[in-house]
């Protein structure tokens, strides 16, 4: 792989991972379009990396609460194997818990990993799967505003967001786009939706990066392709950062239909273009 193929790969990663337009779409589109075969000859392990820088992107914009989150965690134990409650659950503990129970509709895609990635050579269903992430966004565009936190969110609203985070591990579905969209449904406020969305993201890209890992270090890795790899991780974290600062903007204007007439757009695109 080139540099240039890896710095653009890592843009696409880096700008779609968190704007609500699916990465794995685009990146699915870039490789069909670009011809590139240095990533898809090891399993996934380009993807993963770019994942990876993503992730780091979400750690430093986020780092403060992870911090309090890990914390309350390990907290949250102690209270258990002494057998205590506090009288008021912190909303860090209460965050815990509803990223523990959004993280559990994915264990039910393990059994179908291997037919769900394979749907990123299918262009016809990309096509549609932005279609689809289209109507959500500008469905959410239209949904009144929220005013649940994570002091008053219940497990079952975090399991429904889990189950949207699930139906988005199909290429061209957007991750961010489905959990923002279906947090607003079950009366998020908008700010704490996205809040969530990324925090969401963690143990979902470290699960799903560990599995990818695995498979591609089975595989083999072309050692020569790892510097070009790398730069393309550095520019997939710093568009990242970039694209999470932007989303948390736009949250706060309410205006994510935007995104909804770009997958549109893409979509007919991809489906014309792959149909002739």
């Amino acid at each position: 792989m080139s540099f240039l193929h890896s710095i653009l790969l890592g843009l696409i990663q880096g700008i779609t991972e968190f704007l609500p337009v699916s990465s794995s779409g685009h990146l699915a589109i870039a490789e069909h379009l670009l011809g590139i075969q240095g990533a898809s000859e090891i399993p996934a392990f380009f993807d993963v990396l770019l994942h990876l820088g993503t992730l780091c992107a979400v750690f430093v914009a986020y780092w403060h609460e992870i911090c309090d989150i890990v914390l309350e965690f390990f907290r949250g134990v102690g209270d258990l194997a002494r057998g205590t409650t506090p009288k008021r659950v912190p909303p860090a503990r209460r965050m815990v818990l509803l990223i523990i129970v959004g993280t559990l509709p994915l264990f039910l895609v393990l059994p179908f990993k291997d037919k769900v990635e394979s749907l990123s050579k299918n262009m016809i269903f990309i096509g549609c799967a932005l279609l689809f992430t289209g109507m959500m966004l500008w469905l959410c565009d239209r949904m009144g505003k929220g005013r649940k936190s994570e002091t008053n969110t219940r497990l079952g609203d975090s399991l429904i967001v889990g189950a949207a985070q699930a139906l988005a591990t199909c290429p061209g579905i957007s991750r961010s786009g489905m959990t923002i969209t279906a947090g607003c449904f079950m009366g998020f406020e908008r700010s704490f939706a996205v809040r969530y969305s990324f925090l969401l993201s963690i143990p979902a890209i470290l699960g799903a990066n560990i599995l990818a890992l695995h498979d591609a270090l089975k595989a083999g890795v072309v050692w020569a392709d790892v510097p070009a790899y790398l730069v393309g991780v550095l520019v997939a974290a710093a568009t990242g950062y970039a694209c999470i600062n932007l989303l948390r903007y736009i949250a706060g204007k309410g205006r994510f239909g935007y995104f909804a007439y770009y997958c549109w757009a893409v979509g007919i695109l991809v489906l014309i273009f792959t149909i002739v």
